[in-house]
């Protein structure tokens, strides 16, 4: 099921008292039943959209001598996305690797930062360019516990979505796998008749490979650090 947030309201129309917040005209957060939202009309052009992720329950990783003396801990929740232009090219834009993409030419994908500390108030955030929403074919957002125990529960991460036109979009990461180092957020699908976003939150056990072939990109992976 999906929604369509295109369409305005009438005047003087808004959210009722007692409203689901799910369909707040501020904000829609996307669940099990209200999985999508079209992001963009056909021909439709936005400006850069920020997709940010946060986590309520930060548990920072310690690094250094006293890491090593007293065991380490904490956990590194890094953000990133695979995608697909509309000319065939892929790649994957994260920190491993300082695949940090490019905002104003190909990918048009770009990440700001990498927070190994869990502290920075602003989490990771990526911004993707929609001026010309057609370059796009597919876009895969995920999360990854890069460093630290996998458990999902722990960290109570959030993804939320912030377009130029339109309400933000909240994505829980909900229904925790622990074990699963990766979980696929969100899907940005061109549709031909525009832009639209799809709840995913499936986690996936093993490497970025093993979220390649779960959704079919076909990229060759090798090992990488940061």
């Amino acid at each position: 099921m999906g929604i369509d947030y295109n369409k305005r309201p009438a005047p003087g129309a808004g959210s009722a008292p007692g409203a689901d917040p799910a369909v707040s005209l501020h904000k829609l957060t996307l669940t099990k039943t209200e999985r999508s939202v079209n992001l963009t009309k056909a021909g439709e052009r936005q400006g850069v959209m920020r997709v940010n992720l946060n986590w309520s329950n930060p548990q920072p990783v310690k690094t250094g001598f006293f890491a090593k003396l007293l065991g380490g801990g904490g956990i590194d929740l890094d953000l990133g996305c695979l995608y697909e232009l509309a000319d065939g090219t892929t790649g994957v834009i994260q920190a491993l690797g300082n695949s940090y993409g490019e905002l104003h030419k190909q990918p048009f994908i770009a990440l700001d930062r990498d927070d190994r500390t869990g502290t920075v108030a602003g989490g990771e955030n990526l911004h993707i360019n929609l001026a010309d929403p057609a370059a796009f074919r597919r876009i895969l957002v995920f999360a990854m516990i890069y460093q630290g125990a996998a458990n999902w529960a722990a960290v109570d991460g959030v993804v939320t979505m912030f377009p130029t036109a339109g309400p933000q979009l909240e994505i829980p990461l909900d229904s925790a796998v622990d074990g699963a180092r990766i979980c696929a957020v969100a899907m940005l699908t061109n549709t031909g008749s525009g832009l639209t976003v799809a709840r995913e939150v499936e986690y996936i056990s093993g490497s970025q490979a093993d979220l390649d072939r779960a959704y079919q990109w076909g990229m060759r992976w090798a090992a990488g650090r940061k």
